[in-house]
């Protein structure tokens, strides 16, 4: 396993990197656009890729990053990212339900 703290960047673009960690479901439609990344994104999408980018947007981007560069800085940095959108959203919702 390998590990670094530096911020490589290899097929996927820094603009991705950085603006995926707060809207994940608007770069990936952009990225698709583009095709700035056509490594990860076929050109022929199915409909589990379709799937998969609405319903969870945050765990396809971490398994791009892995894909790409392994376990790096901008890994954990989406990994903590995903925690803290999973682990807030239910919270929100708990509150509702307790008034």
């Amino acid at each position: 396993m390998n590990f670094s703290l530096t911020f490589p960047i290899h097929e996927i673009p820094l603009w991705f990197l950085v603006l995926s960690l707060f809207l994940p479901r608007i770069c990936i439609a952009l990225a698709w656009f583009q095709h700035s990344m056509p490594h990860f994104i076929p050109p022929t999408v199915g409909i589990i890729s379709i799937v998969v980018a609405v319903l969870v947007p945050r765990l396809l981007i971490l398994i791009w990053i892995y894909q790409d560069q392994g376990i790096t800085i901008w890994f954990l940095l989406h990994g903590i990212a995903l925690l803290i959108a999973w682990g807030g959203g239910s919270h929100t919702v708990y509150r509702r339900r307790s008034n």
